[in-house]
C-alpha cells in the first residue's frame, strides 16, 4: 500500500518538528512538508497534494479555520485534522462547519492520533475520546427545535436582528443587511431585550447562542 502522505501546519516550530519526526518513522506514514503558517498551509496542500494535512487552530495570518475552509473548497478529496490545544465548543463546531473531518487535542497519545490520521486518509470522520464525549454531552442537553420555539415573543424580523446582534454586528451594520433605518434597527434592539428581559448586548448575545443563533 502506498504510505498516507501528510502535510503538518503549526506555527510553532519545536512541536511541528517533533510531531514530523515522530511520524516520519511510521512505515505506512510519508510527511511530505510543513508550514508555519496558514498561508502557508493552504500553499503546500495544493501544491503537495497531501492525503491529510494535519493543522494548528491559531496561526498568524490566516487561522486554521479558515485553512481548512480554503483547502476543502479547493481540494475536497484532502482530508483535515486539526490537532490543537483547543476543545471549547466553539473551536470543535467551526471546525467541523469548515470541513475538517478529525480533531484531536495536542495533549493525545502517540496511538490515538496515529488512528484518527488513518481513519481520515480512509475518507472517515474520527474525532478523539475528549471531543467525542464533549459532543454527545452537547448533543444530550435539551434544546428547542426552532428560535421561534426558544423565544415566541420575538417577530421574525426581531429574530433576525437577533441573529446579526449574536454575529456581531453593529446597528449600522444590521441597517445596511437589512436595508432598514438605523432608527428603525434601534426600535427593533430595544423591543428584542424588553423581550428576552436582558439589559444590555452581551446578555442578549448569550441568550442568542444559547438557541444556535450568530
Amino acid at each position: 500500500m502506498n504510505p498516507i502522505r501528510i502535510l503538518v501546519a503549526d506555527d510553532h516550530a519545536l512541536f511541528r518538528e517533533g510531531l514530523s519526526a515522530l511520524l516520519s518513522s511510521i512505515p505506512d506514514i510519508e510527511v511530505v512538508g510543513e508550514a508555519a503558517t496558514g498561508e502557508e498551509a493552504i500553499s503546500k496542500a495544493a501544491d503537495l497534494q497531501p492525503d491529510v494535512v494535519l493543522m494548528d487552530i491559531q496561526m498568524p495570518g490566516i487561522n486554521g479555520i479558515e485553512g481548512t475552509r480554503r483547502i476543502v473548497r479547493d481540494s475536497p478529496h484532502i482530508g483535515i485534522l486539526i490537532v490543537t490545544m483547543f476543545e471549547d465548543d466553539d473551536s470543535v463546531f467551526a471546525a467541523m462547519r469548515a470541513g475538517a473531518r478529525g480533531y484531536v487535542l495536542k495533549g493525545a497519545d502517540q496511538e490515538e492520533i496515529l488512528k484518527v490520521i488513518r481513519a481520515v486518509a480512509a475518507g472517515e470522520a474520527h474525532f478523539g475520546p475528549e471531543i467525542t464525549r464533549r459532543l454527545m454531552s452537547f448533543f444530550s442537553v435539551p434544546r428547542p427545535a426552532t428560535v421561534s420555539e426558544a423565544f415566541p415573543d420575538l417577530t421574525a424580523r426581531e429574530c433576525e436582528v437577533l441573529d446579526l446582534i449574536a454575529r456581531g454586528r453593529s446597528n449600522q451594520g444590521i441597517a445596511d443587511e437589512l436595508y432598514l433605518s438605523p432608527k428603525t434597527v434601534r426600535n427593533h434592539i430595544s423591543n428584542i431585550f424588553s423581550k428576552l428581559q436582558v439589559a444590555d448586548r452581551a446578555q442578549a448575545i448569550i441568550r442568542a447562542r444559547e438557541v444556535g443563533l450568530g
